[in-house]
Order: structure tokens, then C-alpha cells, then sequence
């Protein structure tokens, strides 16, 4: 592996390293929350009840604080 391989795999490591309970709040133990990566390794939250309840944000504004629809996923 060349440095700049290296280096990729560093940067996308860091990338995931995004998606933790204090960069996305609620959603990172929510039952309704479903993490979606990009081809491009972009990572978004999106928000399952939207599918049934248009109150609710496709894709929420991250870190949620406050949900109404917020579920602790099952450990």
C-alpha cells in the first residue's frame, strides 16, 4: 500500500468515526434510525417513521436532541 492509499483509509476511517452517539444524538440508539452510506462514503441518518408519518424528518438535522418519536433500540 502506497501513502496515498494510506492516507485514503485513514480519512475514511475518520469518516466513520462521525457516526457516534454525541455527532448525531438520539439517532445513534434509536430503533427507527437507519445509518446510509454513500458510494462516495458519505454517511446520513435517516429517520424510518418518516415512511408513515410526514412529521417526522427524512433525513433530521443532526445531533438530535429532542424526538417525539424516539425508541432505544434493544441492546
Amino acid at each position: 500500500m502506497d501513502s496515498s492509499e494510506e492516507y485514503r483509509v485513514r480519512v475514511a476511517d475518520a469518516e466513520r468515526s462521525k457516526y457516534q452517539p454525541v455527532r448525531v444524538g438520539l439517532c445513534a440508539d434509536c430503533r427507527f434510525a437507519q445509518r446510509i452510506e454513500s458510494a462516495r462514503g458519505s454517511v446520513f441518518v435517516r429517520c424510518e417513521r418518516s415512511a408513515v408519518d410526514p412529521s417526522f424528518p427524512k433525513y433530521p438535522r443532526l445531533p438530535v436532541l429532542q424526538c417525539a418519536g424516539y425508541v432505544r433500540r434493544p441492546l
